[in-house]
């Protein structure tokens, strides 16, 4: 089967599903829905997952040749946000979630069919390298989680506020999916965990890429827009972390901190793979 038509079941896999969460936890929720992952859409998302990851394997990691560009970045940070969002609902009761990850990943399944990426350097396919990959694409999807996360717990705190404001009808402030969520608190602790997961991948992403840069370019960090994004980004996580644990920052704070970072982050290596590739056309 031809790579671009399994791209295409991926694609259209997540679309279903992401339609049929919407149309079950947000649009027209019903009590038996609203139970948590039934046994056939955890199988459905859990087929879906192996078989895009069996096909980024192929493309990318075991690939003769290492051809990585937005392209495969976006592919394989989604993925990995999917992956992370089905072992966490495992154990937290995330009902919603699932209508605004998925959506995204149906978008960025079939890009590397569309973008093949630039082709790197022979010493690009090594071990050391592929590892520094795998742990900023780690970084990224706990970083796309977060911000998804927020957005999520924002629209919640929205809900509430306008629930307590005088002369409003007296209803249930959260309906559907989002009163089955965990309490406000728990899900801010669950952010700001998922923020500091990815700020230590984001940490051991900056360490072995110093170490790759000294075998590749025979200096520590060379300055260019990638590591000028990047250690902006780690800057603001760790300004974000520091105000959490000093000063109790929560809230709006917290994501226009997140947001600020993770843009920093995309512009890091996405954006500019993005201008390369499409605008330039140098893929």
């Amino acid at each position: 089967m031809p790579e671009i038509v399994i791209h295409g079941v991926v694609s259209a896999a997540y679309a279903g599903l992401a339609w049929h969460f919407w149309n079950t936890r947000w649009r027209a929720p019903r009590a038996e829905t609203l139970a948590g992952l039934a046994g056939w859409e955890r199988s459905a998302l859990f087929a879906t997952l192996a078989l895009h990851g069996w096909l980024l394997a192929q493309e990318v990691f075991l690939a003769p040749q290492l051809r990585f560009g937005f392209a495969q970045a976006l592919a394989v940070t989604l993925w990995l946000g999917v992956v992370i969002y089905w072992v966490e609902s495992l154990f937290l009761r995330l009902d919603g979630f699932e209508p605004l990850i998925l959506p995204l990943a149906a978008l960025a399944a079939p890009l590397p069919a569309l973008f093949p990426g630039i082709a790197s350097p022979a010493l690009a396919a090594s071990l050391e390298f592929k590892l520094h990959m795998l742990l900023a694409m780690c970084a990224y999807s706990l970083f796309t989680i977060a911000i998804l996360h927020a957005m999520l717990m924002t629209l919640v705190e929205r809900r509430l506020h306008r629930a307590a404001e005088p002369g409003r009808e007296r209803r249930a402030p959260l309906e559907g999916a989002l009163a089955h969520l965990p309490p406000l608190l728990t899900l801010e602790r669950l952010l700001f965990r998922l923020i500091a997961s990815a700020f230590a991948f984001l940490t051991l992403t900056l360490a072995s890429g110093i170490a790759f840069s000294e075998t590749l370019f025979g200096r520590a960090l060379p300055f260019n827009h990638k590591t000028l994004f990047a250690l902006l980004s780690w800057a603001t996580f760790a300004a974000l972390l520091i105000g959490r644990y000093f000063y109790g920052w929560r809230g709006r704070t917290a994501l226009r901190w997140t947001l600020t970072g993770f843009v920093m982050l995309l512009f890091a290596y996405v954006g500019s793979r993005f201008v390369l590739e499409v605008i330039l056309g140098r893929g």
